[in-house]
């Protein structure tokens, strides 16, 4: 125990092993591992009971790269402008049902409402693709 009654080896759960497990496959279906090693470690993982334990069978390994998460609409300009695309189209709905029109003609300008909102959407993306060492000047 340690001064502040908190073990200092802590014990490793099932998740934990299963975590650890699966990176030690991954590993190996990368060809980084032997089929002989990656039996050895997986062996090694489950009879585990502590943490530290866990840590130095992947030591050796890369660090798995965190997936990226697509974020649509991520910018806060985009989403301030898709907000004000759906006001005004929700404005011009309100409006053609007092105004009694037999045909639905807000269509055309909520289309190039959506158009504005897609091409914004479309810019933002490019400039976060392009990194400045790409040589493209992006303003």
């Amino acid at each position: 125990m340690d001064t502040n009654g908190i073990p200092s080896r802590l014990r490793a759960a099932d998740i934990d092993r299963e975590r650890v497990a699966t990176r030690i496959q991954a590993a190996g279906g990368e060809g980084r591992l032997t089929l002989e090693e990656v039996e050895d470690r997986l062996s090694a993982v489950y009879s585990a009971k502590y943490t530290d334990d866990l840590v130095a069978l992947t030591s050796d390994l890369p660090k798995p790269v965190p997936k990226r998460r697509l974020v649509a609409f991520g910018h806060p300009a985009l989403r301030i402008h898709l907000a004000v695309a759906v006001v005004v189209s929700a404005l011009l709905i309100v409006r053609w049902t007092t105004s009694g029109a037999p045909f639905f003609w807000p269509a055309m300008p909520m289309f190039w409402l959506a158009m504005s909102v897609l091409v914004h959407a479309r810019v933002r993306g490019a400039r976060r693709r392009f990194k400045p060492e790409d040589g493209i000047a992006v303003a």
